[in-house]
């Protein structure tokens, strides 16, 4: 969407592969919350906790396939600025199919994402609000998209910890 995601899953990233050598590199990254990651921005302010995936599968034509993907995460970012009170995002590491959605199930409720180049997010500011009271509640999420040249893959992403985070960025972005 904008380069500040770029480089917000760049940091993730980084961070999600080696937290303790990261946290000697940078001052961005502020908590660790379980499974979830928390960093700040100053200019323009902004917040946001991120995790990897504990499992991805992908698939072609019902069978398991090899593919090269690159960073698959899962965000919310707070940006007090632009009235962002928790803006879910997910980088699915590769290019969605043109005018796909993206399913993401938590404990059983079913949600919508759309899907635009490696990115998607919810339709709506409502669809959001739905979305993080499901992953405060929840204990995973699963994830399930289709790439511009049909694998299906499937992410699945641990919650532990979520709340703790969101409450964190929250905190350091008012």
């Amino acid at each position: 969407m904008t380069s500040i995601f770029v480089r917000a899953a760049l940091v993730a990233a980084l961070a999600c592969a080696a937290p303790s050598a990261f946290a000697q590199e940078s001052t961005n990254l502020v908590e660790v919350k379980a499974d979830w990651y928390v960093f700040t921005e100053e200019n323009p302010k902004e917040c946001w906790g991120v995790s990897k995936p504990k499992e991805t599968v992908n698939t072609r034509n019902g069978q398991p396939v090899s593919v090269r993907r690159g960073d698959i995460l899962l965000f919310v970012t707070f940006r007090p600025g632009a009235g962002d009170k928790g803006e879910v995002s997910f980088s699915g590491g590769y290019p969605f199919a043109k005018d796909s959605m993206v399913k993401m199930e938590i404990d059983g409720t079913t949600f919508e994402l759309f899907a635009d180049g490696e990115w998607a997010w919810p339709t709506t500011a409502e669809a959001d609000n739905a979305l993080l009271t499901a992953m405060k509640k929840g204990s995973t999420a699963v994830l399930s998209g289709t790439s511009g040249r049909g694998t299906q893959t499937k992410d699945t992403f641990s919650l532990q910890g979520f709340t703790a985070a969101m409450e964190e960025a929250q905190k350091r972005c008012q």
